[in-house]
């Protein structure tokens, strides 16, 4: 069984800054995705939208980093979604609770 390699991709559109996410993101990643939503994070002139159809697994370091994420988000008024979620993942999502948080998409944003 091969692991695919925890890589983040930023792409930067007109109204959005997509980052999309690949592969495993554990604690080993955990500092990788750290530094490329800290790079992004704070901005409020446009939307944040996390891409993970191709994450294939998250730990709770992940999901803590996304958390944070979302709180910084909220506190700065601007948007932020989470999209293309496996369903493996939508689960856990579930479970912690944070699913309702985590707008699928973003009216007018690719």
């Amino acid at each position: 069984m091969s692991v695919e390699k925890f890589q983040v991709d930023q792409e930067e559109l007109e109204t959005s800054i997509l980052l999309h996410i690949r592969g495993e993101l554990d604690l080993a990643a955990a500092l990788t995705f750290r530094h490329a939503l800290e790079a992004v994070v704070h901005r409020t002139d446009k939307a944040l939208i996390l891409d993970v159809g191709k994450l294939t697994y998250i730990d709770s370091t992940g999901i803590g980093i996304v958390v944070s994420a979302l709180k910084i988000r909220d506190e700065l008024k601007v948007p932020f979604a989470v999209r293309h979620i496996p369903s493996s993942i939508k689960r856990l999502f579930d479970l912690t609770g944070i699913s309702g948080f985590l707008n699928e998409g973003i009216e007018g944003t690719a």
